[in-house]
């Protein structure tokens, strides 16, 4: 894994470089709007499940992690209207390069979440915590679109666990077992096309999910063409019915298929 991790360094150094144009006015502008810090710093669970502190540009309001809701809708009150745009540009994932020249993160891996979420995995998710998180994989493509999703729901982080978590923790999977130094390179280049043209994105992802040999139901939900439903996560056998639920585990056939 030495050279993914010399492929961290360097890509994400150069990235520093070349977004502190856009860095730079983005954390002025998110200061003055209201006088408080311009990074949200966020307790996360990571490789081998010790916490790390996640740095984010803020897009919502001060006080937002402790009002008992850790999934954002796009209708969330509590993001400013310079928030909306710092989120529509991913502009609020770029000071996680800092989380990668240290080492807390890798560009390419499971998203990092919070340890309400990963307490309730199952043994089979549980595997996501064995690798570093990274900035993006395939379920950061996928699910780019996770505020629209999750708009309208009276309680987002339930519906997070029914409609998303059970595809995000199965791509995350799927891409452990087929972790590589070029499939890296290839999520970063369909991450940055996702930015200037997402259904290019999705079709490209179901394409690469279809030549590794995904199953036909992740590469069908790649796709995106069909409205989520509540499904169990990997390792369960129902989906999700409360929050912090923490559900029997089975071998999941999807996961041994990838």
């Amino acid at each position: 894994m030495r050279s993914k991790r010399i492929l961290d360094i360097f890509v994400a150094s150069t990235g520093v470089v070349l977004t502190a144009p856009v860095l730079l006015p983005a954390l002025l502008l998110i200061w003055l709007q209201d006088g408080h810090s311009p990074f949200y710093v966020a307790r996360r669970i990571g490789l081998g499940g010790r916490p790390f502190r996640m740095v984010k540009l803020r897009s919502m309001v001060v006080g937002a992690d402790r009002m008992g809701v850790d999934s954002t809708a796009c209708d969330d009150a509590r993001i400013t209207p310079l928030g909306r745009f710092v989120r529509r540009w991913k502009l609020d994932e770029l000071p996680q390069l800092w989380n990668v020249l240290k080492g807390d993160m890798s560009l390419v891996g499971p998203r990092p979440n919070v340890e309400r979420e990963t307490a309730s995995y199952t043994v089979i998710e549980r595997r996501l915590l064995t690798v570093r998180p990274g900035i993006t994989d395939f379920a950061s493509i996928v699910f780019a679109d996770e505020g629209e999703i999750l708009a309208g729901h009276p309680d987002p982080d339930l519906a997070y666990n029914q409609l998303i978590r059970p595809w995000k923790s199965r791509l995350g999977l799927f891409y452990i077992d087929h972790a590589s130094l070029l499939l890296d390179l290839r999520l970063i280049w369909l991450t940055a096309l996702a930015v200037v043209s997402r259904p290019r994105a999705l079709k490209a992802v179901a394409r690469l999910l279809k030549r590794l040999c995904a199953d036909e139901e992740l590469v069908r939900i790649a796709r995106r063409s069909e409205p989520l439903v509540p499904y169990p996560p990997p390792g369960a056998d129902e989906p999700v019915r409360s929050r912090g639920t923490v559900l029997g585990s089975r071998t999941d056939p999807a996961t041994e298929r990838a």
